[in-house]
């Protein structure tokens, strides 16, 4: 049996180099790409999170669900869900979240007290809407409208952000226009109550009102700097309504433009070093951004869309949404430094949530317009109850 394995053993050792020669000719191909999928769009927004809800029932179940939307949170069934929302709105609220599969708790039960069992709705979707995404919530936000009342007149209102609670918050009796925030608790606005338009500020909680404008021709589209330091407003003081930029109070005026053209609906950029605004100094409206402090204005493309109004920025800084008119009007939207513009929705007045995600905007014509809320990654809308005649220029608190 030795004198048999000695005689195999150089053919096994001929058989094995065989086989490693043919291996080594043998061509090696590249091994395919493992692609990890992220719950990112296109536009580097997050894809909703589906969640499961159980527990909850009428007013509380609906509030929750559709604040969520608006928040990158999504309801699903829970075969399809990613996290369980569970809790009771008996009395009062409460409810925390788990992950499905680990059974990790990622918000413990939390009972919410004080307020409308609508209201600790609204406070619970907020934590859960932080616990999954890491952003702070809207559901508790606020925002400003104008509001036609009859006879040409129209008030500025107040709601919070899904149009629940509204109550007037002027009552000038004349026509007025776009209302815009100044911190959580004073806004500014135009008002003809004295003729021409000025810019009035106001204080929600003292009612304390004060005129910050007394120039001859329009003082219109007032824009409060995210760091509460600065205003900018449209003024024809000098003929053509150029942008201006003062203190709070209209004092150290600062003219930035000085075009033959009109220039319009001024926005801040997030760090209020920056305004874009509509200007028409080429012909069409064309969005334009000029430093605070003064300079050059420079244009900022909105390919495929010819004319662009209206804009409002981000708070993330990242993006700017405006209006056009092609058929009627529509909500786009382009990247702060510009680019391709992308139509979102038919509508008009966009003005962002603290969350950079949703847009409130108004849709309707003449007498009859409302206001709509809009998550931009899934294209979502939902109605805002009108109040009276017509709703529109929406502002949003940050």
């Amino acid at each position: 049996q030795t004198l048999r394995w000695m005689k195999l053993r150089p053919c096994l050792h001929s058989v094995f180099a065989a086989a490693m020669l043919a291996l080594l000719n043998t061509p090696v191909f590249a091994q395919p790409e493992i692609t990890i999928s992220k719950d990112i769009d296109v536009f580097g927004w997050s894809k909703p999170i589906p969640v499961s809800f159980s527990g909850f029932s009428g007013e509380v179940d609906s509030v929750l669900k559709t604040d969520l939307i608006f928040m990158g949170v999504v309801s699903a069934s829970p075969d399809k869900a990613q996290y369980l929302v569970t809790g009771s709105n008996a009395g009062n609220v409460q409810g925390g979240v788990t992950e499905k599969f680990s059974k990790r708790v990622v918000l413990p039960v939390k009972g919410y007290a004080g307020g409308s069992l609508r209201r600790q709705a609204h406070a619970l979707a907020d934590d859960i809407a932080a616990a999954l995404t890491g952003k702070a919530g809207i559901a508790q936000t606020r925002i400003a409208f104008k509001v036609e009342i009859g006879g040409g007149a129209r008030e500025v209102y107040v709601a919070d952000y899904d149009g629940h609670g509204a109550q007037a918050a002027t009552h000038d009796g004349a026509n007025l226009s776009a209302p815009c925030w100044a911190g959580r608790s004073a806004i500014y606005y135009s008002s003809y109550k004295f003729g021409t338009p000025q810019i009035f500020y106001q204080n929600l909680t003292t009612g304390q009102r004060q005129a910050v404008t007394r120039f001859a021709g329009s003082c219109i589209s007032p824009a409060v700097s995210p760091d509460g330091k600065k205003l900018a407003m449209i003024l024809s003081k000098s003929g053509s309504p150029d942008l201006y930029v003062s203190d709070l109070n209209g004092t150290n005026l600062k003219q930035l433009t000085f075009t033959k053209e009109d220039e319009s609906s001024p926005c801040w950029s997030p760090d209020s070093q920056t305004l874009c605004v509509v200007s028409r100094d080429s012909g069409k409206a064309q969005l334009y951004t000029v430093s605070a402090m003064g300079g050059a204005m420079r244009r900022i493309s909105t390919a495929g869309v010819p004319n662009a109004t209206e804009p409002d920025w981000s708070p993330d800084g990242k993006w700017l949404a405006f209006t056009t008119l092609m058929g009627g009007f529509q909500i786009c939207l382009v990247k702060a430094g510009g680019g391709e513009a992308h139509v979102l929705v038919e509508g008009e007045d966009p003005t962002w949530a603290p969350n950079s995600r949703a847009i409130i905007f108004c849709k309707g014509r003449d007498h009859g317009k409302q206001l709509s809320l809009l998550d931009v990654p899934s294209k979502q809308v939902k109605d805002v109850a009108r109040i009276l005649e017509s709703n529109s220029q929406p502002s949003w608190a940050k």
